[in-house]
């Protein structure tokens, strides 16, 4: 299991992704716009700059959902690979079977 702080802290990061989606997406849409003047970009990167890191999707980590563990998760299920076995070995993943040879 995971520490609480650990997946608090993601969960609000992915709180933080949501709400400043839009505008962050307007901004890179008119830093990255070549008919814009080179005074429009650069602010647009500085308004960029100024938003809290923890808003860009890329500081969100993938974590179980069951027990938050960050590693080894499969994005399918949204599971890590040992629950993921377990859940299969006792059938509550439809479909999946443990292999046996």
């Amino acid at each position: 299991m995971a520490k609480k702080s650990a997946i608090e802290k993601n969960e609000h990061r992915r709180q933080l992704a949501k709400r400043y989606a839009a505008k962050r997406a307007r901004l890179k849409m008119v830093a990255n716009d070549e008919t814009k003047t080179a005074e429009e970009r650069f602010e647009a990167r500085l308004r960029l700059a100024e938003m809290p890191r923890n808003s860009a999707p890329s500081r969100i980590r993938n974590r179980c959902q069951l027990t938050g563990r960050p590693r080894a998760y499969y994005r399918k299920l949204g599971v890590c690979r040992i629950l993921l076995r377990d859940l299969a070995s006792n059938g509550q993943i439809p479909g999946m079977v443990k292999a046996s040879w």
